[in-house]
Parts: C-alpha cells; structure tokens; sequence
C-alpha cells in the first residue's frame, strides 16, 4: 500500500496559522502552515542534491525546532532521520556511521571537534551546519513551496533509525517506520487524552525514541502545539511549566526529583497540568507524594525503542494504589507473558514480556541475526520479566538483558565491558547497575587484571571517558583476584552486587 504521512499537510489545510512549535532559548516559533511549506522547501533542495528516498541523513545536534522541519521534509521525500547521541566520543560514531552509512549529516558547529576525530566524517558526501540550516529556513518561513510527494513512500519504509545499544556490545539501528509512528501516536493519544488544545514543554533529549514519540509527534499528529527547549534544567522547566500553562509533561523520575529540589518548586503553579507522565524507572512513593500533594498527577509507563515507545500506562488514580506498576497495555497491542518455552505462565507467575502489534519495529538495519532474535512466530522479545496481579496490572521484575538506566539513558554493560576488555592490563571484567542517589542507577566495574598488571580507578575512568559517552562511565571500579561465578562457569552478577553494597558499608 502507498503511505504518505500528510499530517503537516492536512493541519496547515485546517489550522495554518496555529503554532507548532516554539524553540525556547531563541523564541523562534512555526505554525503549522510554515511546518507544511519548510518541509516542501527541504524536501525540494533535498532532491536538488541528489538526496530522496532511502538516503540516511544523520543529526548531531541539541534539541531544537529544526528538527522538526526535518521530520515534515521526511515525510514529503522518504528520507530517512538518524538522530544521534551528541554525547558519543568519536569511536562510538565511527561504529555508527559504519553501519548506518550516512549520505548527509546536519551537525551543530561545536560539535566539529569531535566530528573531525572520526574517520568517516570527511567521506559524507553532504555536510551542513545547523546553523547554516536555521537561517535557511528562518529566511523561507513566510514563502509557499509546492507540495513534494514521494510516491514509493510505503508505510513499511523508516522514518527514523534509532540506535539502541546491545547486549552483545555493539550498536543495533531499530528501525521506526511510518506505521509505527502512526499506531504509537494513536496509542498514545487514547490512553492520555490528548487534544488539539494541549500544550506540552519537551526536553527529552531528539536522540532518544522518547524524546520524538512521548510527545512531539502525538501532538503534531493531533495538531496540538509544544515547546522545545535544549536541554533539561529544573528551574526553567518549573517556569516554562507554570508560564505556559502546560497540560503535560513527561520526564524520568531523576528530573522530578531535581525540581522538587529546585528552589521555585513552592511557589510553583502548575494549575493547567493534568498528570506528568513518568518512564525509565519506577517513581518512588515519596516522589509521587509530593507532586500529589502539589495537585500534579503522576502517570507512569514503559516503553522500549522497538516498541512505540508508548506500550503501557498506569492511570494517575492508581499511582499510590499500584505503585511500582508499568499499568495495562496500551489500546493497539497484545500482550503475553512467556516462560522459556515460548508459552503464556499460569497467572501470577513471571515470564518474559512479548509485544505484537501494529507499532513493533519490523527489525534492526541491516542486521537480519539481531532481527530474528528478536521475534519468535511475530512476537517482540522485550527481554524484560514480568509478573501481572489479579487485577490486571503488569509489574517488572528484572532486566533479562541486564541492562540498567542511569538518568533516564539505558546503559547496556556488555558495551563498557566490550571496552574495558581492549585495556592491554584487562583480564576479565562485569559492569552492573548499581543503585545510584542522583541518577537512580550508575555503573560498577568489576576488574581482574592480568599477572603483573598495575592499574588504578582512575587510570580505568580515564581510558574509559575518551571511548565512551559519560553516563555510561561506570561510577565505580572495583579490583578483584577473581570474578564470582556459577557452576556453570557464568559471571553471578548477584554476587558481584552483593559485593559492590558490601565495600559500600
């Protein structure tokens, strides 16, 4: 079937002169018919320079407004948005632009310097600066550009790939097409209400699926307006909240904490706010108390890159009641939880977490191993364990990837790990997650160095910080003569934990 996404078309048909979308810290500001036309515009010069359907362009940039320029010239030419991490060190974009293969890149200038330290940069063939990209659609915003139409644009085809590291240390680039974002949106939209009139703040980061599709493109679907801001920062959300007069939020339970530590939380007024939406980890009930008692709901719910990201929801009257739940499956999926042979567990026990529907990724770039792993009989592996109650409402368990969150950024182990190993002074090593007072979980390096070797905590945080982005540092490296392990001969991870809390006493 042919699929054009024509949302930007359709609201600057019904509501050309309703803002879209505000940029913050320029005070730039879109409507929806100024939305339409920079997408024609992009898409046409896209295709002057031989860029058009299948092309990867890869973002390197903070959060702002052109972003969403480029989602509205995707849509009208078919090609394809890479959003990448701007906190990468130049070995981890190398790896990711071997795999992605760019044909463009938009970058923010300060972002040159570590560009430059990658071998692949200079072989893209077109390169642009944000800032060069902003003044261009800053200068076209009042003209009409023709429609652009792909015709080969299938429902099927991405709009994003969204590079989510895996549990074998390699990055893996989920692909999100045009359905997914559509039934996601739709999803999202039933199970938090969303309307034309909501108005919503965003400062999840535009590399992360939770940062386009929590909020930004709900609302562009749905023709309701946001405000983009670069980065998150505790006190200029509470105001941009209050001032606003925002209708929802959605945050990581570590930014909540920060803004009730922010000295504007008294005297903050958040009367228009109808819930917060909360993902990443579970919000502890002190936390949820307080936003309660400052008349702000709280409204948790997982999500997963493959998925959505918007798979289920607790409803805000059950916060305290079902604290620690993920809630119910959104509207468009099903659902099952599985033991190791693939079938349901008898109720109240725990199985693996699997997801079908119309809003799973069809798979990850290029990489048909990884694909099917993922999915046994057109069920999504979430890797996730998780036990459901008597009254329906699902909890997690444990991370079957052993994967932890750290500030709301998912950090596998086995990538620092993959790291750790190329040291010359490295004989084994395990990274877990670790609970962590500021960023809810942090990184625990545990080291057996090889016969003769001297090395010391530092030494290792400062190979690592040249390799990796910082949050997945691990905070602690911990030397040992041997790692624990099972009789099996794999790592007990449990043990290591237990050591980890022990040294901390």
């Amino acid at each position: 079937m042919t699929y054009r996404l024509d949302w930007f078309e359709k609201w600057a048909d019904y509501s050309p002169a309703k803002t879209a979308v505000r940029e913050v810290e320029t005070g730039r500001t879109v409507t929806y018919g100024e939305l339409n036309s920079l997408g024609n515009q992009v898409a046409a010069a896209w295709k002057a320079d031989g860029l058009s359907y299948g092309a990867r362009l890869v973002i390197l940039a903070e959060n702002t407004l052109d972003h969403f320029v480029l989602l509205a010239a995707a849509a009208k030419s078919g090609v394809i948005l890479v959003p990448v991490n701007f906190r990468l060190s130049p070995r981890e974009l190398d790896e990711l632009f071997a795999d992605c293969l760019p044909d463009a890149i938009l970058y923010e200038t300060r972002f040159l310097p570590v560009l430059e330290k990658t071998a692949a940069f200079s072989r893209i063939r077109l390169r642009e600066t944000l800032e060069s990209f902003s003044r261009r659609n800053d200068d076209g915003k009042g003209l009409t550009a023709a429609p652009e139409v792909c015709d080969q644009l299938q429902e099927e085809d991405p709009v994003f790939i969204l590079y989510t590291s895996g549990t074998t240390g390699s990055p893996k680039g989920s692909l999100y097409t045009y359905r997914m974002l559509t039934w996601n949106s739709i999803n999202t939209t039933m199970r938090l209400d969303i309307t034309s009139t909501d108005k919503s703040v965003t400062c999840m980061p535009l590399f992360h699926t939770g940062g386009w599709n929590v909020i930004p493109t709900p609302f562009l679907h749905r023709g309701a307006s946001f405000s983009v801001t670069r980065k998150f920062d505790p006190d200029q959300i509470l105001k941009l909240l209050q001032d606003e007069e925002a209708t929802m939020f959605v945050a990581v339970p570590t930014m909540l904490q920060l803004m009730v530590n922010s000295p504007l939380f008294p005297s903050a007024r958040l009367f228009s706010m109808k819930y917060f939406i909360i993902g990443g980890e579970p919000m502890p009930l002190p936390l949820i108390k307080k936003w309660h008692q400052k008349g702000v709901p709280v409204r948790q719910g997982y999500g997963l890159t493959e998925v959505g990201p918007s798979v289920t929801s607790l409803h805000q009257d059950d916060a305290i009641r079902k604290m620690g739940s993920i809630g119910k499956v959104n509207f468009y999926l099903e659902y099952k939880l599985a033991g190791e042979d693939g079938n349901p567990v008898p109720a109240g026990e725990v199985g693996e977490f699997l997801l079908k529907g119309p809003s799973v990724t069809p798979g990850y770039w290029k990489n048909p191993e990884a694909t099917a792993q993922a999915f046994t009989d057109g069920w999504f592996h979430t890797g996730d364990l998780v036990r459901q109650d008597a009254d329906g409402f699902l909890f997690v368990l444990d991370r079957k990837k052993n994967m932890y969150i750290s500030g709301g950024e998912n950090v596998y182990p086995a990538e620092t790990e993959k790291l750790l190993y190329s040291h010359e002074s490295v004989r084994e090593t395990a990274v877990i997650g670790v609970p962590d007072e500021k960023w809810g979980e942090t990184g625990a390096a545990f080291i057996v160095l090889k016969e003769g070797a001297d090395l010391t905590a530092d030494q290792l945080s400062g190979f690592c910080s040249g390799n990796l982005a910082r949050y997945k540092i691990p905070k602690y490296f911990r030397f040992l003569t041997e790692l624990p392990k099972s009789d099996t001969g794999k790592i007990n991870r449990k043990k290591l934990l237990e050591l980890h809390q022990s040294q901390l006493k």
